[in-house]
């Protein structure tokens, strides 16, 4: 347990370091943007707002790119949102009084947030990252178990206890035992629940859930655009719309219909072709929030109205996950415990090396020594079961054991 406990932290320290810090940051996604973006308006909110149409014809006039989305959110003293993209570039989101009609402020490529959820999740290296991503997830849910094994109270060893002092390595083994103690369950909630967002394990969980109608109202094969995808709720992003007749009701018309259906908050994607409909998408806070009402273009109709009761059990599981992940789920408290996790977190990235460095004998750094033969097989359990639940990490977890075998073999020559 020691040796392949040391092992996970040495193969994914550094990325889990990464994740802990951004994850912490994302946390406060809403406060972050309201400082750096012109989120809030100034003065008392007024009942009375602009056509939407009105908003849209005046970002047009401005900057000369045409509107793909258009959110109104469910608080009236925050701005509007009204997204443009060129042909060739990143998204703009325009920040719009409704009142006025004038542009407050602009976010390009999805702003300073964007940035550190693409670092995150690693998305600024492409596939390979978001692969690994998945393998340190893997990695992480080995660690916390091992560590859990390892620290499990037993005769002269509590679970809870910092002894000696900070120049010697008892205090940092009971700091780091403490901690990861401490802080195993949700470090362990936060690598599962973070799995949906992988490409391999995450789409073929998608796959699987919209295969078995597990998750979503039955839709049509059409695939939705890359924008109205973005906005749709996990489970439902597999589908796709019915093409209807050409024609256009208008976004005033759309999201009047939106709120006689009762969305508040709403994002609504405009129609990427002729015969597209209208999307449109509540803004999500709890996993219940989920619901995404697709409107014919031409003539108005609601063509279908999907929300949360539609859901399956495993797609409610994996909503709720997500929700609970991003600390939204429960309010303040939730957020300030996804928060604790990631502070530990970071804080066993940071005592590991410590312990490695005052473990070297003779000035050089070591492995823990090997298990006896019953925690072996208890690690060859562990490792098998999480190798076949991600298959990426376990090939990772191959490639280690090959690495271990061929450095034995090396030193006994």
């Amino acid at each position: 347990m020691w040796r392949w406990h040391f092992y996970a932290g040495l193969i994914v320290l550094p990325v889990l370091a990464l994740m802990a810090v951004t994850g912490a940051l994302y946390l406060y996604k809403p406060e972050i943007e309201a400082m750096l973006y012109p989120v809030h308006m100034s003065g008392a909110p007024s009942a009375s707002s602009l056509p939407p149409s009105r908003l849209i014809a005046t970002v047009e006039m401005a900057v000369g790119e045409s509107v793909t989305q258009i959110v109104r959110p469910a608080n009236p003293s925050e701005s509007w949102r009204v997204m443009t993209k060129a042909d060739a570039g990143p998204s703009t989101v325009h920040f719009v009084d409704p009142r006025n009609g004038r542009i407050l402020g602009e976010m390009r490529g999805g702003g300073v947030m964007k940035v550190i959820k693409d670092l995150h999740s690693l998305a600024l290296t492409g596939p390979v990252g978001n692969r690994l991503v998945e393998v340190v997830a893997g990695w992480a849910i080995l660690l916390c178990i091992t560590g859990l094994y390892l620290r499990w109270p037993r005769r002269g060893q509590p679970a809870l206890a910092i002894r000696g002092r900070a120049s010697g390595r008892l205090f940092w083994r009971d700091l780091h035992g403490t901690l990861g103690f401490l802080s195993a369950a949700v470090i362990l909630f936060l690598a599962v629940t973070g799995m949906p967002w992988t490409d391999v394990w995450g789409g073929g969980l998608r796959a699987v859930v919209a295969a078995n109608d597990w998750g979503r109202p039955k839709m049509a094969v059409t695939p939705w655009s890359a924008p109205a995808k973005d906005a749709l709720p996990w489970t439902l992003r597999e589908g796709g719309a019915t093409a209807g007749r050409a024609g256009d009701i208008g976004v005033g018309e759309a999201l009047r219909i939106a709120t006689t259906r009762g969305m508040g908050g709403v994002q609504l994607i405009r129609p990427a072709t002729s015969g597209a409909p209208y999307l449109a998408a509540s803004i999500v806070t709890q996993a219940q929030d989920a619901r995404a009402i697709t409107i014919d273009a031409a003539s108005g109709a609601v063509v279908q109205d999907m929300d949360w009761r539609m859901f399956g059990p495993g797609a409610k599981a994996v909503e709720w996950g997500i929700a609970t992940h991003q600390g939204q789920q429960y309010g303040e408290a939730n957020r300030l415990l996804m928060l604790a996790g990631c502070l530990c977190l970071l804080l066993l990235c940071l005592t590991a090396p410590l312990l490695w460095w005052k473990r070297r004998k003779e000035g050089r750094l070591t492995a823990p020594p090997a298990a006896t033969p019953a925690a072996r097989r208890m690690v060859a359990g562990l490792m098998l079961l999480i190798g076949l639940l991600f298959p990426l990490t376990g090939l990772s977890m191959v490639a280690a054991l090959l690495g271990e075998w061929i450095i034995g073999q090396r030193r006994t020559a």
